[in-house]
């Protein structure tokens, strides 16, 4: 893993778990929902990643493009996968989505690498 991935992933947990400990009900529906669609159903798991990933980079949310690269490669999303995503995501978003996919490609190259996706 990247140094930058280890460091998002650390403080969104820290993050996650101070607001989780605010209290407040509405916010802690949000997050078991939030956690609960991207379960095993009807879809599996790694198609739900890939379609996250494509909603996170037309929506130009870059820390939700790495989670859902990290855990699509933790899901065997391959390179070839990857490429046409972003392809899907660049006709969806228009072109200015086109800095996030720069960014995607740099994290996914960065992720991959250490999980010897091909």
């Amino acid at each position: 893993m990247t140094k930058s991935l280890k460091e998002f992933q650390a403080f969104r947990e820290a993050m996650n778990n101070r607001i989780l400990e605010s209290g407040n009900l509405d916010i802690k529906r949000f997050f078991g929902l939030d956690s609960s669609v991207y379960r095993e159903g009807v879809l599996d798991v790694k198609t739900k990643e890939l379609m996250g990933l494509v909603a996170s980079t037309v929506l130009r949310c870059n820390d939700c493009i790495l989670y859902h690269i990290d855990r699509c490669v933790e899901e065997g999303m391959k390179r070839a996968e990857f490429q046409e995503i972003m392809a899907i995501a660049l006709v969806v978003g228009g072109s200015i989505t086109i800095p996030h996919i720069r960014y995607a490609f740099q994290m996914y190259e960065d992720i991959a690498g250490n999980h010897g996706s091909p």
